[in-house]
């Protein structure tokens, strides 16, 4: 079902975004003062607005309230983002995900209203590295108490074993939630312990970083 989103600030950011959430089916309201991303945004959006969202009076005609959620994005104007995040709050939106410059900002914005804050260079830094230490482990998506939903390569100790065979949730403490099958393509939610690991499956798994990061342990297996 499609949702209705709010993207304020334009930069590559706020573009991708907004362009992100339109391509995939999504209503988008794309708001920025400076004229040539508005142009830019014009195909990946469903309305382009020029307007400067530090202004409270502008913010409240912009029917942002009904938003499931608003973008935040104002580069390194740490003003202006807070600002913002402030009469979002006021305006009584729901979800307010902000880009922030730093920790210190981002916990200012969290006290002025931001739901999400958003740290993209140091969690694109967290990712790489941890893509560095665990090779294994393709894409992850973090969530509390270190958890994460990860994607796994299957190791040469996977293939041609069934999921019971493994038992990767007794011994590793991680949950096998879905199969990707890439020959034929399909995908597999909540495989069954009898299914048998092909060397063109994807894992995804549930399961703490570390013990994630166990699993490699198995390349020692025959």
């Amino acid at each position: 079902m499609a949702k209705q989103y709010a993207t304020i600030g334009l930069g590559n950011f706020g573009f991708n975004v907004t362009k992100t959430l339109f391509e995939e089916g999504h209503d988008v309201v794309a708001i920025d003062r400076d004229e040539d991303a508005i142009q830019r945004v014009q195909p990946y959006c469903t309305q382009a607005v020029l307007a400067d969202a530090t202004q409270k009076d502008t913010m409240r005609t912009l029917g942002l309230d009904g938003m499931d959620a608003v973008v935040v994005s104002m580069g390194d104007n740490e003003n202006a983002a807070t600002l913002i995040t402030l009469y979002l709050r006021e305006l009584g939106v729901k979800r307010i995900v902000v880009k922030a410059t730093d920790e210190d900002h981002g916990k200012i914005l969290s006290k002025v209203g931001a739901t999400d804050v958003i740290h993209p260079e140091k969690d694109m830094a967290i990712k790489v590295a941890r893509s560095l230490s665990t090779p294994d482990v393709l894409d992850y998506i973090p969530m509390s108490g270190d958890f994460l939903i990860a994607e796994i390569a299957p190791l040469e100790a996977f293939v041609g074993k069934s999921l019971a065979e493994l038992q990767l949730r007794s011994r590793y403490g991680i949950t096998v939630i879905g199969i990707k099958e890439l020959v034929p393509e399909n995908f597999i939610l909540v495989p069954p312990a009898s299914f048998v690991i092909k060397d063109s499956d994807i894992l995804i798994v549930i399961g703490k970083r570390l013990d994630i990061q166990k699993i490699k342990t198995l390349k020692e297996r025959k």
